[in-house]
């Protein structure tokens, strides 16, 4: 008989935070996967649950040379995980280096200063999650001669269990499932409710950068380069509700106005607002098309 071993925890984790001082963008990779889609001068990425990660920054201008740091750190003497950052910063003759800033005692419910990029680790940049319907992501391996693992990530918490059984060849298998939880006070079994729905994480443009947004934005002479100009702005920030009804509100055209709706939906951080949108349109067709739009996201 094979003697199995089960146990489960709440997996401890650190942050890391990077950013550029002078400003150029950038795309993290951490021991191989990629984790921003969009480059971002200030990124930040929780919830990693290693102490050490193989870290490579890629600049978004392919003439800056990347940036390669073995074993960056997310612990502290005693191996505790922190709260990390790092800074890049070109030296005398140009080249970036990737230098640590600062190191603080991890805090739940942290709230980054606006402008900050959050990404979790493993997870999608942008999640969303709507009556009370849960992804669930499951990842199996077969690790060695003589070990199966199993990490179960289910809304934030993590369950490790290890069965002691032979296994001849090393397999991974990630499975994403997904669980309709009935009713609106249903809850996991952690006690907190799903979120009704998860957009940009992170605050608002700050009002004097949305200003300046918004004056880019309406100096262009043609609805086709207000919207090139407002989908890029709203890519690379975080946008409440209202922000995106006052850049709607520049835009001629009722098409130019339905197409930047539905494009900066996903980065607002209040799309339970979203509603507010309507007021932008002329004609009811449109209303109900974005609805239709934000109905399959």
């Amino acid at each position: 008989m094979v003697p199995i071993m089960l146990f489960s925890q709440i997996q401890k984790t650190g942050n890391l935070t990077i950013f550029s001082e002078d400003g150029d963008k950038f795309y993290l990779v951490l021991n191989g996967e990629k984790q921003n889609n969009l480059a971002q001068t200030n990124l930040r990425v929780e919830e990693l649950p290693q102490p050490h990660y193989n870290a490579k920054i890629i600049f978004a201008d392919s003439s800056i040379t990347s940036i390669s740091k073995n074993n960056l750190a997310l612990v502290d003497v005693d191996e505790v995980l922190m709260d990390v950052t790092y800074k890049i910063k070109r030296d005398k003759a140009g080249k970036p280096k990737l230098s640590f800033y600062s190191a603080i005692e991890a805090q739940k419910d942290f709230i980054p200063s606006a402008g900050v990029y959050v990404y979790h680790f493993g997870k999608p940049a942008f999640v969303q999650v709507s009556n009370g319907t849960i992804l669930t992501t499951v990842t199996t391996t077969s690790t060695g001669d003589d070990a199966f693992s199993a990490n179960i990530n289910m809304n934030g918490i993590g369950f490790n269990f290890s069965v002691s059984e032979p296994s001849t060849r090393t397999t991974t298998t990630t499975t994403t499932t997904t669980t309709t939880i009935g009713g609106n006070n249903s809850n996991m079994g952690n006690g907190n409710t799903p979120p009704v729905s998860v957009g940009c994480r992170g605050l608002p443009m700050k009002q004097v950068d949305f200003n300046a947004a918004l004056k880019t934005i309406d100096n262009s002479n043609f609805d086709e380069t207000r919207l090139t100009s407002a989908k890029s702005i709203a890519s690379n920030n975080c946008m409440s509700t209202d922000q995106v009804v006052n850049i709607s509100k520049l835009f001629k055209f009722e098409s130019s106005k339905l197409a930047f709706a539905k494009h900066a939906y996903r980065y607002t951080t209040d799309p339970k607002n979203y509603f507010k949108v309507n007021e932008v349109f002329s004609f009811s067709s449109s209303k109900e098309e974005l609805s239709k739009f934000i109905s399959n996201e």
